[in-house]
């Protein structure tokens, strides 16, 4: 199931989240375009390993300070697939959030969730010398915000079965709640230290976390406004 679009208008334009769109896919096509080699440099440099932040840089590394790469690693992606599925769900729930929050907090909380994410990611992989990149975890966060505050906002998306396509319009709480859910089930390997192919499903949980609860406490003291029947912010 991919979403494509909600039905959930803003106010103002989103300009931050368009920002980051556009730094995300700027960075991948920067070291993208420069060949597999030095693009798998840049992921190892630029990506987040939980190692050097307690023994410093590893054999290899050109020197970027580690806690450095914890906001870096944000902006860089592993893969095409790994940019535009991040990037489509930062355009269809974070213009919404930004309405919300406003500009400036907007990007602060993004970031703050990134942050968070990875943290949570690092504390049960003290160990890896294998690179997080992604802006998976921050967005997270953002799904964790639109959770709370448009659970019944209509989500399009596209449906797979077998060798047929269709669309369905769904509630987001059900889309996003299944999301979370799979993410908590597929980091529960994690927990014992084992791998788990490849992504950063702790991320996601402790993003998703964050954003959760920062728009849960802070909607208690500024109620979102009512339009046509459904609440928005």
């Amino acid at each position: 199931m991919i979403p494509y679009k909600d039905d959930n208008p803003t106010r103002t334009a989103p300009v931050v989240t368009v920002g980051l769109i556009a730094a995300n896919v700027l960075v991948y096509l920067f070291f993208r375009l420069q060949g597999g080699r030095a693009f798998q440099a840049a992921v190892f440099e630029f990506g987040l390993v939980p190692r050097e932040l307690w023994s410093g840089n590893l054999p290899g590394s050109t020197g970027l300070s580690p806690p450095l790469s914890i906001l870096t690693s944000m902006f860089m992606h592993g893969g095409l697939l790994h940019l535009s599925g991040n990037m489509l769900y930062l355009w269809i729930f974070g213009n919404n959030i930004e309405d919300y929050l406003g500009h400036v907090r907007f990007l602060i909380f993004y970031l703050g969730c990134g942050l968070i994410a990875a943290f949570a990611f690092i504390f049960f992989n003290l160990g890896s010398t294998v690179p997080m990149v992604g802006a998976s975890g921050a967005i997270a966060g953002v799904l964790g915000a639109y959770l709370v505050l448009y659970p019944w906002a209509r989500v399009h998306a596209l449906v797979f079965i077998f060798f047929f396509v269709t669309t369905v319009l769904i509630p987001a709480w059900v889309l996003l709640g299944f999301w979370f859910v799979l993410q908590a089930v597929s980091s529960l390997p994690s927990l014992g230290g084992s791998q788990t192919g490849g992504v950063a499903y702790l991320a996601h949980v402790g993003g998703f976390a964050a954003g959760y609860l920062y728009i849960r406490v802070r909607a208690r003291k500024k109620r979102p406004y009512r339009v046509t029947g459904r609440w928005r912010g």
